[in-house]
């Protein structure tokens, strides 16, 4: 042996990847919200359809939720809802 102990480290993306998510899931909704919209419908729409028109070009949201997977955030969407 050379000193390494044997237990798995455990490192997690996905934990940094969720929490960059919620940031521009947060921002997404503020911006649909200051401009009048109803964040949850526009989000929605947008997750099902994949067009980007459901989302705002305020405060950058549209490009934002472009490099947003939808896979992701629908894993993400369902595991916060199942935990709380």
């Amino acid at each position: 042996m050379n000193g390494q102990s044997d237990a798995t480290m455990r490192f997690s993306v996905n934990e940094d990847k969720e929490r960059a998510l919620k940031n521009d899931l947060t921002i997404i909704y503020d911006a649909l919200k200051e401009k009048g919209y109803n964040p949850v419908n526009q989000i929605v729409g947008y997750i099902l359809s994949e067009d980007p028109t459901y989302i705002t070009t305020y405060q950058n949201a549209r490009n934002i939720i472009r490099h947003i997977d939808r896979d992701e955030l629908l894993q993400i969407l369902v595991r916060s809802y199942i935990q709380h």
